[in-house]
């Protein structure tokens, strides 16, 4: 099975000239808790992704309360991502050695397709043993 199987394709996404409350309003709306960044309206180019707690950890926290706040202030650059057609089986292993609850998942000139989370592999993959390891590893403190 490959990425692109278990994806939740077309992604809600936002740009780094987004207000950071726009990003967290979108993120309400549609039950996510990261989002990614690409590089303008229209675009799939992915450079970043920005999560509730970027948002909470980045701005809140920090004291910033204007609403002019962009995205580009709080997301994340160094996004770790997945090709379409990787084994869903080496994904899940990123995710687990990483811990990262959501992943990207990109063509081959890195524009966004999709986004695999823990869901998508829980609900869609056939192998419970390896899906409770994966959330395991990826939930480990």
């Amino acid at each position: 099975m490959k990425a692109q199987d278990i994806m939740t394709s077309d992604p809600a996404r936002v740009t780094p000239e987004t207000s950071l409350h726009d990003a967290a309003k979108l993120m309400k709306d549609r039950d996510v808790g990261m989002l990614p960044v690409v590089d303008g309206d229209g675009s799939s180019k992915l450079v970043g992704l920005i999560t509730d707690r970027d948002i909470t950890l980045r701005h809140v926290a920090a004291g910033h309360a204007s609403a002019d706040c962009k995205v580009r202030e709080a997301m994340t650059t160094k996004a770790t991502t997945c090709p379409k057609n990787a084994d869903v089986k080496d994904v899940m292993k990123v995710m687990g050695d990483e811990q990262l609850r959501r992943i990207p998942v990109v063509d081959e000139r890195s524009n966004l397709v999709g986004v695999i989370s823990q869901a998508d592999i829980v609900l869609r993959l056939d192998d419970a043993v390896a899906s409770d390891r994966t959330i395991g590893k990826i939930s480990k403190p």
